[in-house]
């Protein structure tokens, strides 16, 4: 059998839904939409936090790195996935598909620490009040958060070099909306058991470790909580840690249903609705969430505004 990848300037095809063009109309509507409630929801959480004094704290500054990471997650795959689904040409190009399932794998790694990494910001609040700024002070958080985005560049650049190096024999046909790593492995013509071990090591260090210190942190922090005497505040922990425990099971539920389970025992279009969720419906929930539920944002957001007015007519 010949296992020779062909030529690296060879474009890939990504099948998406093209089976099915009626279904893909109607997919490309909710991703262009809920793309723009992406783009502006996560801006509007960046912006209020950078110009709002009050918002200058550790929780804030590790919500404004995730409004980011969304921002350039659904911007790395929606664009091009939109000109796929309303172009005749369902094509990318090799560097095009490297590119995108680099940044996929660099952002979205780097979220699941950084989740875990806001969980331990929760549980500091809660459970260690008057220290609180002590611990959480800022050259922690700067590397804390250097060490998310570190830790996704490694594994990216581990994952994306040994995917992309599995022979293809000629195979361009990706069976997915973007270039992601299971439609990728699942092009290959030799069955690597290596690969197979490196990404559930990997997506052990990744998914289940950071999950379960984020599950740890919150059970400490329920003790915590039932200890809690003022009903005021025992409100606002609520709201504060049930947005982010909301953003942590969406996206780690279905990231790990995606990789830590067998290549071949999840049917492709199964897989393909999944990557919908995480890809483009969690990066557009994640700011409606912390907005909605946390009356911090939402009174930023008023004073944000009514300063631009009352700026505008001076």
């Amino acid at each position: 059998m010949d296992t020779n990848n062909g030529s690296s300037t060879t474009d890939f095809i990504l099948l998406g839904f093209s089976d099915r063009p009626q279904l893909e109309r109607i997919i490309s509507g909710l991703v262009f939409i809920f793309y723009i409630v992406t783009l502006v929801g996560n801006t509007t959480i960046i912006l209020v936090s950078y110009l709002d004094a009050q918002l200058h704290t550790p929780m804030y500054f590790f919500l404004s790195n995730l409004s980011f990471l969304d921002l350039c997650y659904a911007t790395s795959i929606v664009p091009q996935m939109l000109v796929n689904l309303w172009g005749p040409t369902k094509s990318i190009t090799y560097g095009g598909c490297g590119l995108q399932f680099f940044f996929a794998l660099d952002l979205g790694a780097t979220e699941c620490l950084l989740l875990a990494v806001m969980a331990y910001d929760r549980y500091a609040a809660v459970c260690q009040p008057l220290h609180y700024t002590v611990i959480m002070h800022p050259q922690l958080c700067q590397k804390m958060v250097l060490t998310a985005w570190l830790g996704g560049l490694g594994s990216a650049l581990i994952l994306c070099s040994l995917t992309l190096k599995l022979p293809r024999c000629g195979h361009r046909e990706v069976d997915n909306f973007f270039c992601e790593m299971p439609a990728l492995i699942k092009m290959a013509c030799v069955y690597s058991k290596v690969m197979e071990i490196i990404v559930f090591a990997l997506g052990v260090v990744f998914l289940l470790v950071p999950l379960s210190l984020i599950l740890i942190s919150y059970g400490v922090i329920t003790q915590a909580v039932v200890r809690i005497k003022s009903e005021t505040r025992w409100r606002k922990v609520l709201n504060t840690c049930g947005s982010h425990l909301t953003v942590v099971t969406l996206f780690y539920g279905t990231l790990i249903y995606m990789y830590m389970k067998p290549q071949n025992s999840t049917s492709q279009d199964e897989g393909k609705f999944f990557t919908l969720f995480y890809t483009i419906i969690t990066p557009t929930l994640n700011p409606l969430i912390y907005t909605l539920r946390n009356k911090d944002v939402k009174s930023a957001v008023k004073r944000t505004l009514c300063l631009e007015k009352w700026s505008a007519k001076s």
